[in-house]
């Protein structure tokens, strides 16, 4: 049975049952609109610990551009459908006065937040600390699950758990992607059905990064429409990636692969 918590006091009351209980915490927040990537994470949480929790959030904060906030999809119903069949125990969906009434806290991001993502979405991840912080500051979970397709962000969280000390661990989840390739990510609705089908090149890219010429890579990527934001190599917590950002049919998506 999965539990719907909408309120601060009824996750509270909550929490405190389940710690009584000594049962442990795996949480899995999100900002709706799921997929199997983020059924994923449940059902890992659920192999690791007694208690999943997701959380239902689409947080203003870590969108530089409104009409990105505006047109982000939503469907809760659906949400809360995939969440009870995927064995999840409870949903927290606050309102956005109940999430702001949780004082935030602030980090040192370092070098993190000047490259890719935070260099092409100027306080993103200051709204990435603030919102998890608050989650985490009222969930109180022995565990937290993230895709690795937000990779950059993974090492944002766990930054920002290394400076606070919270009692809590980071666990990285394999990017699920779709039957070309394309990982899956809320955004990809928005995709034309032809778009949707034709987007495996971005793996394509990704896979071929290092092997040929970039600026045969660029081409191709010109040649299928895609606005490149940038295509670089990083090494975050001892793992060297290759990420890609840019727009497709004015869709915004990101995607990355580990690099030798």
């Amino acid at each position: 049975m999965l539990i719907e918590l909408r309120t601060l006091k009824e996750l509270t009351l909550y929490i405190q049952e389940v710690k009584r209980a000594g049962q442990s915490i795996g949480f899995v927040p999100t900002m709706g609109f799921l997929h199997k990537g983020h059924m994923s994470l449940v059902d890992l949480s659920k192999e690791k610990t007694d208690i999943t929790i997701s959380s239902i959030y689409v947080n203003p904060s870590q969108f530089n551009d409104p009409s990105d906030f505006d047109s982000y999809p939503r469907d809760e119903a659906k949400d809360i459908t995939l969440l009870h069949q995927h064995g999840c125990n409870a949903v927290f969906i606050p309102t956005k006065e109940e999430m702001e009434s949780i004082v935030p806290k602030s980090v040192d991001l370092e070098d993190l937040d000047t490259v890719m993502e935070g260099k092409f979405r100027p306080n993103h991840f200051e709204g990435v600390v603030e919102v998890v912080y608050r989650l985490f500051s009222v969930v109180k979970p022995d565990y937290a699950f993230f895709g690795e397709k937000d990779f950059q962000q993974i090492m944002v969280v766990q930054k920002m758990v290394s400076q606070l000390n919270l009692p809590v661990q980071i666990v990285k989840a394999p990017i699920i992607r779709e039957s070309n390739g394309l990982a899956m990510s809320s955004r990809n609705s928005r995709l034309t059905i032809s778009g949707r089908l034709k987007a495996g090149f971005l793996f394509d890219v990704l896979k071929r990064y290092g092997h040929e010429k970039r600026e045969d890579l660029e081409q191709l990527l010109i040649d299928h429409g895609f606005e490149l934001e940038y295509l670089e190599v990083h090494q975050f917590g001892g793992e060297k990636r290759v990420f890609i950002a840019g727009l497709y049919e004015g869709v915004r998506l990101i995607d990355n692969l580990a690099f030798n």
